[in-house]
């Protein structure tokens, strides 16, 4: 942890900031404790370009985990390159349209990404897991030119009239193939392309929020937001010679973000799997000697339930730590996992599609000793935590909701005025929707969601509260928690919980487990038990999809 103040703080209101916390009585704010971001000057900068240009000493950029094939440095610019040579000239890209990538995990990911932003172009990303349907109404939003996808799931684009090209060759019905990746990364670049000249508040992605609660949008995010990602990184540099294991999605912000930018500009190598599987992914990480595995909330819970077998079947000696993000991790969770893996640290890390990288996390092991906490405000990055019924600016350790502001906090929403408004006001700061506060150490602790809180006769109960009690009950394997309207009450919660393999669990075991350890007002009043919890690719729980469905409710 540093000691030193955000250079977004200025002079004169630094000696009014607290050392400890981080906070002006100035002006309400909290201030990252962390180093300085290390912003270039240069305004006509594309983050292909940025990335590109930092010094490192890395070999390896990516490892393909099921086929072992590895993609260097040089290799990977080369192809990044040559595939943006051939956008240009045979495909017509150019600043400002669109290329959506609907893909699997994959070494291809990163060359596409790469290469279409160094051109200005947009990338925009969609779960491959979505329906033919759901893949449409993005693009009817973001009008993509041209698609990138695999063979196997082209089919999801037949009848939309877009020209596609392909990872490789293979099969394909209803679609116009324009081109297939695996030759255009073999094409010299024609060395006469006149680059279109790319300001950093251009748009560099829109990525689409998981809808979580309330209608899919598509996030701007520009050259700017994303430098102030990679700079991150570069202000507080991690441990040298890693190895990363990326088991997240990379249409995902944390995975795009983190392992097809920031790494790269580190010099860390990738290890990419295709598709989630507990098998594979320890045995890649014992063969290719992984540092650092890249999870989400739920494969945490899965490793901590199967860690005997893993432990018993796979050397993981050279696994150091964890990096968790995509979704908030609760104190249980982290002291189940540090008692299963005692050598491995994990380190979580908070941020929104909107703030793209930006918010908070644990870096140390010192800071991972603050049980419970997001972590410490990120470079670059100032909080503000304001309360729910008046509006007022709240101080340290009192809890409202949190609002961030700095170079990463996304322009607003594609086509949405109204929603960017809502969620980002005139002077930038960013209403994150999670109830929070900040201690006096500057450690960031998330409550919960204001919009999924339970309103229980005027009592706010946090469904992640009760959500993390139930999984310390050692019958249970995964649990979720929502509101069910009362006549009394308004609301009271109801818990869904997935029970461990032949364990005999009753409803009113896991009522009055809960019940000697609150309040009487956050007691369940309703048990289901449910055969797995629905969550997004990051790892959220889909409440909402619990919720629709009235046999349980």
């Amino acid at each position: 942890m540093t000691n030193s103040l955000s250079s977004s703080s200025s002079s004169s209101s630094s000696s009014l900031i607290d050392p400890r916390s981080g906070f002006c009585n100035a002006n309400s704010t909290f201030y990252s404790k962390r180093n300085p971001l290390p912003l270039p000057a240069n305004t006509s900068l594309d983050v292909t370009t940025f990335i590109s240009s930092q010094a490192h000493r890395g070999t390896t950029a990516f490892i393909d985990a099921s086929t072992g094939h590895r993609l260097s440095f040089s290799g990977l610019w080369r192809a990044v390159n040559r595939v943006a040579d051939c956008l240009h000239r045979d495909f017509a890209i150019r600043r400002g349209d669109v290329v959506l990538v609907l893909s699997p995990n994959s070494i291809s990911v990163p060359i596409v990404c790469l290469s279409v932003m160094s051109i200005g172009a947009v990338v925009t990303t969609a779960n491959p897991l979505n329906t033919a349907g759901e893949i449409s109404k993005q693009m009817a939003d973001s009008n993509p030119k041209l698609v990138f996808t695999t063979p196997e799931l082209a089919k999801k684009l037949a009848g939309s009239g877009v020209s596609i090209f392909l990872e490789r060759k293979g099969p394909t019905r209803g679609v116009r193939v324009a081109g297939y990746l695996t030759e255009m990364v073999n094409k010299e670049t024609s060395g006469d392309r006149a680059r279109d000249r790319v300001d950093k508040d251009d748009t560099a992605m829109l990525l689409y929020s998981s809808g979580t609660t309330g209608r899919s949008k598509g996030v701007i995010v520009s050259h700017g937001n994303l430098i102030a990602h990679v700079a991150r990184y570069i202000a507080e540099p991690l441990e040298p010679n890693q190895t990363f294991l990326c088991t997240v999605p990379l249409f995902h912000t944390f995975g795009l973000l983190n392992y097809v930018m920031a790494t790269v500009a580190l010099g860390s190598t990738v290890v990419i799997l295709r598709k989630f599987d507990l098998h594979e992914m320890v045995a890649a990480a014992e063969k290719y000697r992984a540092t650092t595995l890249a999870l989400v909330p739920p494969i945490v819970v899965v490793m901590i339930n199967g860690s005997d077998v893993i432990k018993a079947k796979y050397d993981l000696s050279s696994v150091r730590r964890v990096r968790c993000g995509g979704a908030p991790l609760s104190k249980e969770v982290t002291e189940g996992f540090l008692k299963a893996y005692p050598t491995v640290d994990i380190f979580q890390g908070y941020a929104l599609t909107e703030s793209n990288g930006a918010g908070a996390s644990i870096d140390t092991v010192e800071e991972s000793r603050r049980s419970g906490a997001a972590g410490l405000l990120s470079s670059g990055v100032e909080a503000r935590i304001v309360d729910l019924d008046t509006g007022r600016i709240m101080g340290v350790n009192q809890t409202g909701e949190l609002w961030l502001k700095g170079p990463s906090i996304a322009r607003g929403y594609f086509r949405n005025e109204e929603a960017a408004k809502e969620t980002i006001n005139s002077e930038g700061w960013l209403k994150t929707g999670d109830l929070c506060y900040i201690d006096d150490d500057g450690f960031v602790f998330i409550v919960d969601r204001l919009k999924e809180l339970i309103k229980y006769k005027g009592y706010q109960v946090p469904p992640a509260e009760l959500e993390a009690l139930l999984l310390s009950h050692p019958d249970i394997l995964d649990a979720a928690v929502i509101p069910i309207p009362d006549k009394e009450a308004g609301q009271c919660p109801m818990a869904f919980v997935q029970r461990k393999p032949e364990r005999d669990l009753s409803k009113k075991q896991v009522i009055d487990f809960i019940s000697k350890q609150v309040a009487p007002y956050k007691r369940i009043r309703k048990v289901a038990f449910i055969d797995s919890v629905p969550k997004t690719a990051s790892g959220k729980t889909l409440r909402k999809v619990l919720g629709q469905n009235r046999a349980w409710t």
